[in-house]
């Protein structure tokens, strides 16, 4: 589009030089009259200009402005009588000089117009070559991508799924029809009157009905591609969560490489809930595995807003709401009092949503615990800012959080071993020194596997050194 200047600025030299022969014109036609002059006195400069136009063209041109004089006044003279002054030679030679080159102008700023106009037709069909072969790439690519998996019509007709059973059966019915009517149309026009063009327009209709008939098998067995590339899409994200699920169940490693690969297909699978939440929980891994303060508040808003996407496509999945909870925990543990205060109350309110759509699930219920044990130490200044904040503050006791510590190890025994620490210490604090000791030395069998693990085998320890007498 560059070559837009180049035109522009000609076309301006154009119509300023026409601009300036007509003010010329107007001038010469005012001060002379008439004057007629031979051949002979043209000069070498108006042959060239002859040359160059041509005899009608120069004819056009020069032909005014030799009748045009340009000046006029009284001159002596045998009878003393005014007469009009012509130009002389060398003025008539300057005139035809500079028209010459004026016209000499206009003629080369002529064929640059048409070489820019030339350019730029060239421009535009390149533009327009390139943008339609783009868009028939793009269709080849869509096409490939439908028809990923194709399959034999000849299979097709031949498969055993209900799918295919019913669309052949309303091919075939058609077909019946379609034949049917044409029989009864041929027996009409044989009745009538036999003659070749009812004959062929009898063939053309035969034709048109086989065509269709072909369409429409052809759109079976797209919406079979179709149906078969949609269940292989299936089967791809299915296999793509299971390895997710495993890796988190992993130590960090395994959880950085689940995290990744997570994100690797988050452009294709963005749309789907299930892969959603598990995104948001690799955030959440991401956050206790790193040690940098600004990572984990990056992983934290990232997972966070993850989960608020899964949750907004309908929020029907436990997980969502567990994992939206934990990071709403995770958000505000370098905020202030009045932000944390705030975010226990949505972690409270989606644990309670996630154990109401699945019940028998443990971890909503260790999340649980560990919310009732956090409420029961609120110290008295976050107390008082959960009373100014909400009529009904957050309450929960020591005996609340074991409850819910213990219901996870019916649900599922050995499920996590902060959770049996947890337990050790609601035991301790209600003083039954007995059973915390117990559930400390089942919280030690456990393997070390995550970060996590390795603080609580530390608070085994130091549990253990203290109740040692």
């Amino acid at each position: 589009m560059s070559k837009m200047g180049p035109f522009r600025v000609g076309l301006g030299v154009v119509l300023g030089a026409a601009a300036g022969i007509g003010l010329f014109y107007f001038f010469y036609k005012q001060k002379r009259k008439k004057s007629w002059w031979r051949g002979s006195s043209r000069g070498p400069n108006a042959w060239s200009l002859h040359n160059a136009l041509g005899s009608q063209e120069y004819t056009d041109i020069i032909q005014p402005h030799n009748q045009v004089p340009l000046r006029q006044g009284p001159i002596e003279g045998g009878d003393s009588s005014p007469h009009t002054s012509f130009l002389t030679r060398e003025e008539q030679a300057e005139v035809l000089n500079r028209l010459d080159f004026v016209l000499k102008s206009l003629i080369e700023l002529r064929h640059e117009v048409e070489e820019l106009r030339n350019s730029l037709q060239g421009l535009a069909g390149e533009i327009v070559g390139e943008v339609r072969s783009h868009l028939e790439d793009s269709q080849k690519a869509v096409r490939r991508k439908r028809f990923a998996f194709p399959r034999e019509r000849s299979d097709s007709a031949g498969s055993s799924s209900i799918y295919f059973t019913a669309s052949s059966g309303t091919v075939n019915t058609d077909d019946g029809e379609s034949e049917g009517g044409y029989t009864t149309a041929n027996a009409e026009s044989d009745y009538d009157r036999e003659s070749d063009k009812e004959s062929e327009e009898e063939e053309n209709s035969c034709d048109t009905v086989r065509t269709a008939r072909r369409d429409s098998l052809d759109l079976v067995n797209e919406d079979e591609a179709t149906l078969t590339f949609d269940s292989a899409a299936e089967e791809e994200l299915g296999q793509l969560l299971q390895q997710a699920d495993q890796l988190h169940s992993g130590n960090d490693q395994e959880k950085e490489e689940g995290f990744q690969l997570l994100l690797n297909n988050k452009l294709v699978y963005s749309g789907k809930e299930e892969f959603l939440w598990r995104l948001a929980r690799a955030h959440s891994d991401m956050y206790e595995i790193t040690d940098d303060a600004e990572e984990k508040k990056s992983y934290a808003a990232d997972g966070k807003a993850e989960a608020e996407r899964a949750l907004q496509m309908g929020g029907q999945i436990a997980e969502c709401h567990q994992w939206y909870a934990v990071l709403c925990g995770q958000n505000s543990e370098h905020e202030t009092i009045q932000k944390r205060i705030q975010a226990g109350h949505m972690f409270k309110k989606h644990v309670d949503e996630a154990i109401a759509l699945k019940p028998d699930d443990p971890k909503s219920f260790y999340l649980l615990g560990r919310w009732c044990y956090q409420v029961s130490h609120l110290g008295w200044l976050e107390r008082k800012t959960a009373s100014a904040l909400y009529e009904d503050p957050p309450t929960a006791t020591v005996q609340d959080a074991l409850q819910n510590f213990l219901k996870v190890e019916n649900l599922s025994a050995g499920f996590s071993k902060a959770g049996r620490v947890y337990i050790a210490k609601c035991y301790r604090e209600l003083g039954n020194s007995s059973a915390a000791t117990h559930w400390l030395t089942l919280a030690s069998e456990l393997p070390v596997i995550t970060k996590e693990d390795a603080e609580s085998n530390k608070e085994i320890e130091e549990m253990l050194a203290v109740s040692e007498p």
